[in-house]
């Protein structure tokens, strides 16, 4: 028979409420005297009872909660091929050691000065070390013996020659090295100054106003052939010798603002004639190089050559306004190429002060820059050598060349090239140019045949 779990609980309670007798058993006459008002069933000859004044819940032992063991745990025994990691967390004090400042380029600005009110231009913080790093480059590094220093405009002119004619020279030298390279404005102006023909008999061959006014304009179109717009270039050369021969007397003008006046002389060449013939400087030269560099190393943002001229004058040193043209432009054709920079060979990259430095040729030239270094027993240097990879730079050859010419430059034969256009044409053009002396006329637009 299953009884259940309340009456299980019952019995407990009853025994233990129960005198204990020798007989544990529960029988029907030790649960009758539970009965209430039930008189009959007491056994007179049995002694009496003793009162048990014990509560129910007094009985009942109290629940006891469980201790938890204080010993350890026993360790899990590891085998011998397993490696437990066991991972404690402890505080530690860190301590940061003061970061490197980083140099921070600051272009040219424009701060007030807060005691007198004005605005004055502070330059770049660095310039003056760029500077002094792209000089002894031009100098005795990387960016020596470029085209400017023996081919320049200010180098053109004949040393024999009057300083009258050495002025007209350096003109006539800028006035032809407009889109054109150094080494082809070297060409032409060679080309004048031995077959220019005399404009009577007796007088020196070369060139020289007179001349100029006398040359046809066709045979003077030939012999700068290999410049940039050499048709409009004839037409600049015959005009402006015109108006130096009625308004000037012969000579080139000496001021800015002269010079400017001149058929195809803009603010580069202006300032650039009148630092070298006239020995005033008053203005920088910017060209494509000066401004072109100066963007690459943030020192301003501007747009065109005259934007920045204005820009440099407004904090260079003035006794650096001549100096700087020569600078970056030896510079922009030996290192700092329009095209493929050479940014592994300039110190520039390799010393961290150009922001626009293409880093993986940064990277590559200081790998191939390797110094050696000998030394004795007592560690005293001996001997120092420095291997530095060098590239072989080739001669730049004129273009617009005549194809029957054939010009020497450095040792190197060179074989111009001729420009597309027909004998018709370029007839068509020089009669224009005959036809106007003096005056810059559109010539006729010819369509071109296909």
């Amino acid at each position: 028979m299953r009884t259940s779990r309340i009456s299980k609980e019952t019995s407990k309670i009853i025994n233990a409420t129960s005198v204990s007798t020798t007989s544990c058993r529960s029988t029907r006459s030790s649960l009758s005297r539970f009965a209430h008002g039930n008189s009959s069933n007491k056994n007179e000859h049995s002694p009496e009872p003793l009162q048990d004044t014990t509560d129910i819940e007094d009985v009942i032992p109290p629940s006891r909660k469980r201790k938890r063991d204080p010993t350890p745990r026993t360790p899990i025994k590891q085998s011998p091929h397993k490696t437990v990691t066991v991972k404690t967390e402890v505080e530690d004090s860190v301590t940061f050691s003061p970061s490197k400042e980083r140099k921070v380029r600051k272009p040219a600005r424009q701060i007030k000065n807060e005691e007198t009110g004005e605005v004055e231009i502070h330059p770049p913080n660095d310039w003056a070390e760029v500077y002094a790093v792209v000089k002894e480059m031009r100098t005795t590094g990387a960016a020596q013996n470029a085209a400017v220093d023996t081919m320049g405009c200010e180098r053109l002119a004949e040393e024999k020659a009057s300083p009258k004619v050495k002025r007209y020279h350096t003109l006539t030298a800028l006035m032809l090295s407009s889109q054109t390279k150094d080494t082809t404005n070297a060409v032409a102006m060679g080309r004048l100054q031995n077959e220019l023909p005399a404009y009577k008999e007796g007088e020196p061959v070369g060139l020289n106003l007179e001349n100029i006014l006398a040359v046809d304009p066709k045979l003077l179109n030939e012999l700068i052939w290999v410049v940039g717009f050499h048709n409009n270039k004839t037409k600049y050369i015959k005009a402006t010798a015109e108006i130096l021969r009625d308004q000037w007397d012969g000579d080139i003008p000496d001021s800015i603002e002269g010079l400017m006046s001149l058929p195809g002389v803009g603010p580069k060449m202006a300032y650039l004639c009148m630092s070298t013939a006239w020995g005033r400087t008053e203005g920088i030269g910017v060209d494509v190089h000066v401004h072109r560099i100066t963007n690459l190393w943030g020192w301003h943002k501007t747009k065109g050559p005259e934007e920045t001229r204005l820009a440099l004058q407004a904090w260079l040193p003035k006794e650096l306004w001549h100096e700087i043209n020569w600078l970056l432009v030896g510079f922009g054709q030996t290192v700092c190429l329009p095209v493929g920079r050479k940014c592994g060979d300039c110190e520039l990259g390799l010393e961290g002060l150009c922001k626009s430095a293409e880093r993986s040729k940064v990277t590559l030239g200081r790998k191939t820059k390797e110094e050696k270094v000998k030394k004795d027993e007592e560690g005293i240097v001996i001997e120092k050598s420095e291997v530095i990879k060098v590239e072989e730079v080739v001669n730049d050859i004129p273009v617009n060349a005549d194809s029957k010419a054939e010009v020497f430059v450095e040792g190197v034969l060179e074989l111009l090239v001729e420009e597309g256009l027909t004998k018709e044409e370029e007839k068509m053009t020089l009669d224009d140019i005959a036809n106007a002396p003096g005056q810059l006329e559109k010539s006729s637009k010819r369509k071109s045949k296909r």
